[in-house]
């Protein structure tokens, strides 16, 4: 291949860089250009002995040419924004002797027709952004739909119904799987924009390239369009930004800007949109390790967070779990199209001794996978995941107990007991208890 190259005479490698269908562009160690064809000059609009000898990201805009060279890792069929219009965009290090000396980088589709027919790659990013923008208008959850009558559940509904009229900032903090959205609409549905637009952006669903067009809106000058992004969707209304600890730096300090100034720039436009929006986020990540971490701002920080909502893990309330349970169960029995099920005495065991990790989702999924599995009137262990009884088998090889099994049966009963009827006498008839005992082991057992 070496003698190959030496062969072709200079003249007729410019005709191929200059000829390939495709927009080329060198940069050094630097990421100053080293050489640009001249078609994407063109359209870029500069000339190219100007170009030459520039840093890439003053000539063209949004570039991850400098990420490349800093990483020594590639971008294939990567998505990006430029004038307008998205393309698709190879990014490879140039590496000699083991060393970055710098990266070369082509626009192999020049237009996003193109690359949707022909990449499914592209595809899949796009359905996911479809999908994403769909999904902030189907649901629709109310106060009344967050299940739970522990003390942290009380605790986060009377704070909603005192903030939801204003129009502060709230982050939602939680693990994968608490419901963080439910909580979000909530606020919405009690706010004064109730009957305004709720829109939701997933900022780890969406390609960060892409990110920050769906958020501000696009300008095409060239095609003369203009896409609405989210901001402006959500105009008069509540724009929940989920996964908000995903957006890049870059992002961060334009949202920070729309918050504070109320005006959104989108990307290709020559002038600013008034909005009013309120912020609604949320995060699975603490934001504190995030800022200590350099990957999120304290400034918007502070910006996003007039009160802070943390939603405990569904380990830490258990208390709630015969509500949770109960109401996804009655919900699949009338989806599945069945007259009556209930939780085999032993299944709800297992599903009260289990520690829950996907939290209120991964219980959803569970019941619902659950019904349709049954075969009779009554759900066996036998309908539950092989994880969930293999962790109460654990449990039970760990304490190995008779004395230790008997509490863990007890708890269950009086946590089930509560769950079902709040009149601590009539518990207590029904589990052949004095008052006094029942609230003596209500303390042990913390529940």
């Amino acid at each position: 291949m070496k003698s190959v190259f030496q062969q072709l005479p200079e003249s007729v490698l410019t005709q191929i860089l200059e000829n390939a269908f495709q927009w080329f562009v060198v940069v050094d160690k630097e990421c100053r250009i080293l050489y640009i064809n001249e078609d994407y000059c063109r359209f870029l609009e500069v000339p190219r002995d100007k170009a030459i000898g520039q840093p890439v990201d003053q000539v063209i805009e949004n570039t991850q040419m400098h990420e490349v060279v800093k990483s020594g890792k590639a971008h294939v069929a990567s998505p990006h924004y430029i004038k307008g219009t998205y393309m698709l965009a190879n990014r490879v290090p140039l590496i000699v002797d083991g060393e970055i000396v710098g990266a070369f980088g082509s626009v192999v589709f020049r237009d996003m027709n193109d690359w949707k027919k022909l990449s499914s790659h592209v595809r899949t990013t796009m359905d996911k952004i479809t999908m994403n923008a769909r999904e902030s208008n189907q649901k629709s959850y109310r106060l009344e739909d967050i299940k739970g009558s522990s003390q942290a559940i009380r605790s986060i509904k009377e704070t909603i119904q005192m903030i939801a009229p204003s129009d502060l900032s709230v982050l939602v903090e939680g693990e994968s799987g608490t419901g963080k959205e439910l909580f979000a609409q909530s606020i919405h549905e009690r706010s004064e924009r109730s009957d305004l637009p709720f829109v939701k952006i997933n900022c780890a669903a969406i390609p960060s390239e892409l990110l920050e067009a769906e958020i501000f809106g696009s300008f095409s000058e060239s095609k003369n369009q203009y896409r609405k992004g989210r901001f402006e969707q959500a105009d008069n209304g509540t724009l929940f930004i989920d996964e908000i600890g995903a957006m890049p730096l870059t992002i961060q300090a334009k949202l920070l800007r729309a918050i504070q100034e109320g005006e959104i720039e989108p990307l290709g436009a020559q002038q600013s949109i008034r909005v009013n929006v309120r912020i609604l986020a949320a995060t699975n990540k603490p934001l504190e390790t995030l800022i200590e971490q350099g990957k999120f701002r304290e400034d918007l920080y502070y910006r996003i967070q007039a009160i802070t909502l943390r939603i405990p893990p569904l380990r830490e309330r258990m208390e709630d779990f015969t509500e949770l349970a109960n109401t996804f169960l009655q919900q699949y029995i009338l989806k599945a199209g069945k007259r009556r099920l209930v939780l085999a005495s032993q299944t709800r065991d297992y599903l009260q001794a289990y520690h829950w990790p996907g939290n209120v989702r991964e219980l959803q999924n569970v019941i619902q996978a659950a019904v349709y599995l049954a075969d009779n009137e009554t759900i066996e262990p036998s309908a539950l995941p092989d994880t969930l009884k293999q962790h109460r088998a654990n449990q039970f090889n760990e304490s190995n107990n008779l004395q230790d099994a008997i509490e863990q049966l007890e708890r269950s009963m009086i946590q089930e007991a509560l769950g079902i009827e709040d009149d601590k006498k009539v518990v207590a008839k029904r589990l052949g208890l004095s008052r006094s005992t029942l609230y003596e082991k209500i303390k042990k057992y913390n529940l």
